[in-house]
């Protein structure tokens, strides 16, 4: 049985896990405006290894609507145009020697309501995900208690550090939540 201190430790790293999770499939919705997170894992086959697009090239933002990805291979070009036509991005390459463009269309209202409720999605996914961690600790800690190696007073004391780390860790999803929603709706 491990002890209830490594217990809340390890909850807490979970959760922290489930947050660092959100932020990265919140950088990969489109805002309209180019930034390279947004297409940086996309998964290329390069030569039948699945490999992510950040690893073939760098990848630029010159201007607020464009992308350019600069391609080190000249034989992954058509295997990077086309992991970006197979994404759900929406995006459409342009290949100029080994540089591709890739111009950003601004978002319809329709799109963004869209991208919106796919944040919506990820941010709920992250809770529920947070909340089991809480759960599965919790049924640990109950466990203790019925084993003995953990008091009553102790137990209580240890569901309140645990309520705790839940609260703050889907209040801060939530504001990455509201964080993105708020550069979606922004025209």
């Amino acid at each position: 049985m491990a002890d209830p201190d490594e217990l809340l430790f390890d909850a807490e790293e979970r959760m922290d896990g489930a947050l660092e999770a959100l932020k990265r499939e919140l950088n990969g919705i489109r805002t309209g405006r180019a930034h390279p997170s947004l297409i940086e894992h996309l998964v290329v086959d390069y030569y039948g290894a699945n490999t992510p697009l950040k690893q073939l090239g760098t990848i630029n933002a010159p201007e607020p609507r464009l992308l350019t990805i600069q391609i080190w291979d000249r034989g992954a070009l058509k295997a990077v145009e086309k992991a970006i036509q197979a994404s759900d991005l929406g995006l459409n390459p342009a290949i100029d020697g080994q540089l591709i463009r890739l111009p950003i269309p601004p978002l319809t209202e329709q799109r963004r309501k869209d991208m919106v409720k796919m944040v919506h999605t990820k941010s709920e996914d992250a809770r529920v995900a947070v909340r089991n961690v809480r759960r599965h600790i919790h049924d640990e800690l109950r466990r203790a208690e019925k084993d003995g190696t953990v008091s009553e007073d102790d137990l209580k004391h240890h569901e309140e550090e645990l309520q705790k780390l839940t609260d703050q860790h889907i209040a801060l999803i939530d504001a990455e939540g509201r964080k993105k929603e708020t550069e979606l709706l922004e025209v």
